[in-house]
């Protein structure tokens, strides 16, 4: 079954960390640029955030400005799966996150991820940052 599945999401308190991870199966996910969206509460689909991606051709990692610093995107290879490193959190990180893998689509423009599709998208994992 070819799929994107997120775990590791959970409730943390201002300043925490977590690791969210994206394991993929059913196809090779270091052939596809691979990002992380989030859906805030109250935001509708179309009003997701690209928080961070990492190129399949070069291995450059972009990261939106407000978790500059904070969040790691990575991947493992071997067991093929990303994961994405989030220190000093934030209440305004809570959120619904996603992780997604496109062949084409590129990491500089994930507007179009969220307006046009990606190949795969995973059904998210929530983080809750409160005291």
């Amino acid at each position: 079954q070819v799929q994107l599945v997120e775990s590791g999401g959970g409730l943390v308190q201002p300043g925490g960390s977590l690791r969210l991870s994206c394991a993929a199966s059913g196809f090779i996910l270091e052939d596809y640029n691979i990002a992380w969206f989030r859906q805030a509460p109250g935001k509708t689909g179309k009003e997701r955030e690209g928080v961070s991606c990492q190129s399949s051709r070069d291995g450059v990692t972009y990261y939106t400005d407000s978790v500059k610093g904070r969040f790691t995107i990575s991947t493992d290879a071997a067991k093929n799966t990303a994961y994405l490193q989030m220190n000093s959190l934030k209440p305004e990180d809570t959120a619904v996150y996603h992780c997604a893998a496109d062949r084409d689509r590129s990491c500089t423009e994930l507007r179009e991820w969220v307006d046009f599709g990606m190949d795969y998208w995973g059904k998210g994992a929530r983080v809750t940052v409160s005291s």
